[in-house]
């Protein structure tokens, strides 16, 4: 592990962080397809979703953070209701947004990995993850934490006047 690395912590998102993770979510509105929202947020309206993510139970965030000169709010990985139908329940929807530059230091790693210790004893079955392509560092990270692929919804988003696939994933939690 690097010294870098070494100096980064995870743990459960909080107010305090909603600027910060607001500003991390809307540079991928603004500058990729890799979301489909096309609307960049304010804080104040991401307060819902944080609000839906609490310390405990099934739906988390966990936020990467390092308190080096260059650190802050590195990034951060959900796990959110997969559909809103009761059925459901048992399945959540995980994703990971990392702050610009901080790709390719092993955040995504460290992320699902609290991610994952912490759902390990929640009443859950399967994880998805939709993955818009290309985008192989998340096809790379998803594989590695056990999902395998189970189908690929084509043209399914249009964004910055292009159609975009999207890559489904599912892992077993049980």
């Amino acid at each position: 592990m690097t010294a870098e690395r070494s100096e980064v912590q995870v743990r459960a998102g909080s107010e305090a962080d909603l600027p910060a993770l607001t500003d991390i979510y809307n540079h991928y509105i603004r500058e990729t397809p890799i979301t489909f929202d096309v609307s960049p947020f304010t804080p104040e309206q991401r307060r819902p979703w944080l609000l839906s993510h609490p310390e405990d139970g099934p739906h988390r965030l966990m936020v990467a953070h390092s308190d080096t000169p260059f650190g802050g709010i590195l990034g951060y990985a959900t796990s959110s209701a997969f559909r809103p139908k009761a059925a459901y329940s048992t399945s959540v929807e995980t994703t990971i947004y990392l702050a610009p530059g901080a790709g390719g230091r092993g955040i995504g790693t460290l992320l699902y990995k609290a991610l994952f210790e912490a759902l390990a004893g929640e009443d859950l079955h399967r994880a998805y993850a939709g993955v818009t392509l290309p985008n192989e560092a998340s096809v790379r990270l998803h594989q590695r934490f056990g999902f395998l692929p189970v189908g690929v919804y084509e043209e399914v988003g249009r964004k910055f006047g292009a159609f975009h696939d999207v890559a489904w994933f599912e892992k077993r939690l049980d």
